[in-house]
This record gives C-alpha cells, structure tokens and sequence, in this order.
C-alpha cells in the first residue's frame, strides 16, 4: 500500500512538472545595446521660435523636406556608456524619435531617464522635455511638431513626468478631475473616467496626480503597463494615471489603439536613457487591477 501511494506521489509530481514546462515564466527583455540593434530613428527640423505648426520654408518660400528615417551619422541619438553602464543618449537638438522596430500590445514597460544640461529652440527658455510614446501607428510627422507617428504619450517633463497627451488623432479615458474654464484636468484614481483628445470635446491633455520625479541630476524611473487598452503611468513606484479605451479617431470612426511601437523623444532637451526593459504579460497585474 505504501508503494503503491509512493509511486503515485511521484507519479503526481512528475505530470506537474511537466505541466508546469507549459507555463513559461515571463522574462524582461533588455531593449538597448550599443549597435542600438532594436530601434531606427526619425528627425523632423530643428524647429524655431514661433513656430506654428505647418512645414518650414527656405528662404524663397519652398518647403523644406524634414531630414527622416535613419539618417546615417546622426548624432541624435547615440549610445554610451557611463561607468559601465549603458545609456541612450537624446541630444535634443532636433525634434524626432528613436522607435521600436517590434510592436508591443500587453505589456511592462520600464526606464530609467536623467537630464542633461543642454536645452535648445523653441525651448531654450521651458522646462526640458520628452517622453515615451506608446502603441504608435502609421507614418511619422503626422502630429503638430511633424515628429512623431500616431500615439499616446506617456509625458517626461520637468515637473510634469506621467501627464498624458494625444499624439495626432489619438483619444483615451483617464479617471481625472471635472476641469473648469482655463483649468487643466488633474488625474486622480478615484475619479470617474474622463474622455480625452479626439473627439471627445475636451483636449488633449492631463496632468499626472502628483510630481513623483527624483531630485534634479538624479535618475528616475518610470513603468508602463499595457493591457487592452488600458493603460498605467508609474513614476518612482507610484500609480500617477490611470487610463483606458486607447483609440483614435479616423474619418468620425473610433478604432481601438492597443497595439503599436514605442517611441522615445527628442524635444529640445539632452537627456538620458538607461535599464530600458520590457515584459509581455498575459493580464494586468494583479496589484494594479482595481484601479479600473
């Protein structure tokens, strides 16, 4: 009898093992090695002050072609490495996008970003800035500063890093605060969702719940949760957005926008990348799921 319950213990354990080889643990993949191997580049113009939305022209009044996709000897976006580490380097000189050759869909996102010094036209007198853009669509420059394919923003910006903005004809739901007049809407996770960008009778903007950065010169790390459509904004450990209904607006058609490439900006500010990882998920973690 003892055997016969030895044997089928073990019996019992084996077909769980080999179940379990089914059931693969879901690993980080590092994004960023010195050959920059898993992202091409974009450059739109080195824009000026005022700027105003529509195609620079030379001085005879021709439209300037932006300089585009993987231009050889760029030096916008450079690898290095400090202290053995490696990092992504954004110049900002020019207005583009390093992005992924892969789409991502349902997924964890997580950087590390510190600033550098240098700022540049048209914001040389603001606040430093860039950001990551995620499921990104279709063909870059279709947005206001003609740098940047369709998307949503996951903000970086002095004070303002985990705001959201529309990229082209973009929309989301946000759980945020009613704004009034000139106010902008703040984002709070017990609100109800309010409905951004396009078509939605409400611009493309809103701010984060609280400034969650690290102090000046030090390196802060944000993290990007993706799931159908919904969305998390996550600065130094803390939940600053809530989002949901990633979609765009097409021809007065609502599409959903759940799936895409991620895009990291160069805005008019130096700033640096490192510990850039990403993990696929097969739900939203469970820690995060009552947010929606």
């Amino acid at each position: 009898m003892k055997t016969k319950f030895t044997l089928g213990f073990f019996a019992c354990l084996l077909t769980c093992l080999s179940l379990s080889s089914f059931f693969v643990k879901k690993e980080w993949t590092p994004l960023l090695d010195k050959n920059l191997s898993q992202w091409e580049t974009y450059l739109s113009y080195r824009h000026k002050l005022g700027y105003n939305g529509k195609v620079p022209v030379d001085a005879q009044g021709k439209e300037i072609a932006p300089i585009g996709y993987n231009q050889k000897g760029q030096t916008v976006f450079t690898f290095m490495e400090e202290k053995g580490e490696p990092m992504l380097k954004v110049s900002g000189e020019v207005y583009g996008c390093v992005y992924t050759k892969q789409d991502y869909e349902n997924y964890h996102l997580k950087l590390k970003y510190k600033w550098g010094q240098n700022k540049f036209e048209p914001r040389k007198d603001l606040l430093k800035d860039s950001g990551v853009l995620y499921h990104s669509i279709g063909k870059s420059g279709v947005d206001y500063w003609r740098a940047w394919m369709l998307s949503q923003e996951f903000q970086i910006m002095e004070g303002h890093t985990g705001d959201y903005w529309s990229i082209a004809n973009s929309a989301i739901d946000i759980r945020a605060f009613l704004p009034e007049g000139m106010m902008n809407s703040v984002a709070d996770a017990k609100q109800p969702f309010l409905s951004f960008g396009r078509g939605s009778g409400r611009d493309g903007l809103c701010l984060r719940s609280e400034n969650k950065e690290s102090k000046n010169g030090e390196w802060t790390e944000i993290e990007l949760i993706c799931f159908k459509g919904k969305s998390l904004h996550i600065v130094n450990g803390q939940v600053v957005m809530v989002l949901q209904n990633s979609r765009y607006v097409e021809n007065d058609k609502t599409i959903p926008l759940t799936k895409g490439k991620i895009q990291i900006q160069s805005e008019a500010a130096e700033v640096y990348y490192k510990d850039i990882l990403i993990k696929e998920l097969d739900e939203m973690p469970k820690q995060y799921a009552a947010y929606f």
